[in-house]
């Protein structure tokens, strides 16, 4: 028998970013729970329509404005791959808790150890994975005023 979808695994996006140049996203994602193989992309246009598009696929997290049904949600759990290369330049776990207000809520983690934060909007998790890949290095930042 297989597994009901509402599990943590499912909601998890492994994202690993290869090159950040001008402000243009590309790398690898994968679904850890779901099928571990990566899938690349080359802009965080590409990203986000292709996580979307499998969100609507497998019905999960269901999208807010989606007519919704009791029908049931069935998926098969991944198979058990090898490890996993992180991103050259970072390496995120996205868990998409909700789709509501035609938006995504959930939380992000640093896998590089900085932490993890919530995010209200796919904006809020643009700037948040902005603000990770821009990041100065601490030595940096020494000397640095602030401007009023």
């Amino acid at each position: 028998m297989a597994e009901r979808a509402f599990g943590e695994a499912y909601r998890n996006i492994r994202l690993c970013v290869d090159s950040y140049a001008d402000g243009v996203l590309a790398g690898r994602y994968s679904f850890p729970g779901l099928e571990p193989e990566d899938h690349p992309f080359r802009s965080l246009t590409q990203f986000l329509t292709a996580i979307e598009a499998k969100m609507d696929e497998t019905g999960f997290p269901q999208s807010f404005t989606a007519r919704r049904t009791f029908a049931p949600i069935v998926l098969e759990p991944a198979a058990a791959g090898g490890p996993l290369r992180n991103g050259d330049r970072a390496t995120f776990l996205i868990r998409i808790a909700f789709r509501q207000h035609a938006s995504w809520q959930g939380s992000v983690t640093w896998l590089e150890g900085r932490g993890e934060q919530n995010f209200r909007s796919v904006l809020e998790l643009i700037l948040l994975m902005n603000s990770a890949l821009t990041a100065e290095e601490p030595d940096s930042e020494e000397g640095g005023g602030a401007v009023s």
